[in-house]
């Protein structure tokens, strides 16, 4: 039995569900620190603006340093509804003009007068975004620095950059989906091959030994040439079965006759009672080994032919007739009456000529050798929508407990006899059974003859 695996489209898909996985976590955390910096940058330049207003306000009079706060400023930064703004105004002599004292980043002040400065930072407990930009003033005593310093609480920028960072999920989430049922389509589609080369192996004949001829992709070029190649190789075992088989049924058949023919020759009457008693022995073993030798080969025969030719109608009439002459010996029993019976109609059943006409010859002569006292009957008959060959004997039959053992090969229910066991019934089991049918038994009674019946389905459905 072959191992089992996974399909080659799960393994496929796996890998690729990996693959997009890894692309989707890589872009989640790009969105991510994508959205953080865009809302970093929205806010600081929203910060940015209104402390350049809020400095835009310092101005001096009468000789000393004033502060106005604008209401723009306070507008700016009221865009970001949920949080806080803290400021403070820090004159040239490092005095806090007006706002929060103790709003002190760890910046250097001075630091600002080249450009804006950003930190992050605490204040009141909250994390705060910190800028601070300067303006030279023009003071009584010299020009010095303000510093105008604002903070303000990072709610707004957070929860810009979660809602970026959802709507990119979102936006992965959807675009993996597609990728996921577009690349199981994509695989689909171009796993077909595979599947159209095995729907072609499928429906080839069982008797097709021939090259494979289908169009494949070039990824299943060398399969396809491996199936030809072992194809090949099995037409050449097969034939050279054929030509085993045939030599062998001439090889040994022919020593055989010969052995036979030649003891046939011995003069009985000039032996001795204990040598003619041994060349009685002989004889029989020669006969035996001689029908025993035919039925391994018709055996042999049969099981070949069905795996190497293709069924054809066939009349049973006629090949029950056939199977008869070839069955019964012209050397038979003068007082033993064998008749045949015809059906009325031509039946036809889809078969092999040779090998049913071994299958009802075996039964024939099964029957000759081990039921008929003087009676022997083939008949030919429909049942329902099957065509059946009765061979019917005035012999004692076969017990019905032992009806199942007797298609065994070399099964014997005789044990008190020799030469009782043998292929025959086997090899007329086999081939009903091949062509769709069964063999069948009837025992004897006070007015029926113990039969073995071949059935068989008809060609035409009994029609």
């Amino acid at each position: 039995m072959m191992p089992h695996s996974t399909s080659l489209f799960a393994r496929l898909m796996r890998r690729v569900g990996v693959v997009l996985a890894l692309g989707a976590a890589a872009l989640i955390t790009a969105a991510w620190f994508y959205a953080r910096t865009a809302a970093n940058e929205a806010y600081d330049r929203l910060q940015l603006g209104a402390a350049f207003q809020m400095s835009e306000g310092l101005v001096v009079a009468d000789g000393s340093l004033h502060f106005v706060l604008p209401p723009s400023a306070f507008e700016l930064l009221g865009l970001a509804q949920r949080d806080r703004i803290f400021y403070r105004v820090v004159d040239p002599s490092g005095t806090t003009l007006t706002g929060y004292p103790d709003l002190a980043p760890k910046i250097d002040l001075a630091a600002s007068r080249i450009g804006p400065i950003f930190t992050n930072g605490s204040y009141l407990g909250v994390a705060v975004r910190n800028v601070a930009v300067s303006r030279a003033m023009s003071m009584p005593q010299g020009t010095g620095w303000a510093y105008v310093v604002v903070a303000q609480t990072t709610e707004a920028r957070q929860a810009l950059a979660s809602e970026l960072t959802t709507r990119a999920v979102i936006l992965v989430a959807i675009m993996s989906l597609v990728a996921v049922i577009g690349t199981a389509l994509a695989v689909r589609y171009s796993l077909q091959p595979v599947g159209d080369l095995g729907a072609a192996l499928r429906r080839r004949d069982p008797q097709d030994l021939t090259p494979l001829t289908v169009s494949v992709p070039d990824e299943l070029s060398p399969f396809v040439t491996s199936i030809n190649h072992f194809i090949t190789r099995l037409d050449e075992r097969v034939k050279l079965l054929q030509r085993y088989i045939a030599d062998s049924a001439h090889q040994i058949r022919t020593p055989l006759t010969a052995l036979s023919a030649q003891v046939s020759l011995i003069d009985e009457e000039k032996l001795a009672p204990d040598d003619r008693r041994h060349l009685q022995r002989v004889q029989s073993r020669t006969t035996e080994l001689a029908r025993l030798t035919n039925q391994l080969l018709n055996h042999a025969m049969v099981i070949h032919r069905f795996d190497s030719i293709h069924l054809e109608p066939v009349a049973l009439n006629d090949v029950a007739r056939k199977a008869l002459r070839n069955a019964v010996p012209i050397t038979v029993d003068p007082d033993i009456v064998v008749s045949f019976e015809p059906a009325d109609e031509e039946l036809t059943v889809l078969g092999d000529m040779l090998s049913l006409r071994e299958a009802i010859a075996n039964v024939i002569d099964n029957a000759l050798r081990h039921g008929v006292a003087a009676h022997l009957e083939v008949h030919v008959r429909q049942r329902g929508n099957f065509g059946v060959v009765d061979v019917l004997d005035d012999g004692p039959g076969i017990q019905a407990a032992d009806w199942a053992q007797v298609t065994s090969r070399f099964y014997s229910s005789r044990s008190d006899a020799e030469g009782a066991s043998g292929l025959g019934f086997a090899i007329a089991s086999e081939v009903a059974v091949k062509l769709g049918g069964q063999l069948r038994f009837r025992e004897r009674t006070a007015t029926e003859l113990f039969c073995v019946s071949i059935e068989l389905p008809l060609a035409n459905g009994g029609s």
